[in-house]
């Protein structure tokens, strides 16, 4: 896991790690498999992945079948791209992958 080397606080830990960590932390068991699945089957990028929930939602071809949770899951998926816009990092990069 890489960790950013900004900001660091007391305890020489960087406040976005801080940050990051708990966010990872705190991620559902939904949200570790959506980001284990970007790693896996989507080249490690979000759009293709929501593009294959949107199709399901719309009875058009995808690739890959998820749970019924489509519509959760592309809020899911929001939350955590913002998160890594926002940090300027990979979740996939934090989470221990199979």
């Amino acid at each position: 896991m890489a960790e950013p080397s900004r900001n660091k606080d007391k305890g020489g830990k960087s406040a976005v790690s801080k940050v990051v960590s708990d966010f990872v932390n705190g991620l559902s068991e939904e949200h570790r498999m959506l980001i284990v699945l970007k790693a896996q089957l989507y080249d490690r990028t979000w759009e293709p992945m929501l593009d294959d929930l949107r199709n399901r939602l719309a009875g058009k071809p995808y690739i890959f079948k998820l749970a019924n949770r489509i519509q959760d899951d592309i809020e899911r998926i929001g939350q955590m791209q913002k998160f890594e816009a926002e940090h300027k990092i990979d979740l996939a990069d934090y989470i221990d992958l199979p």
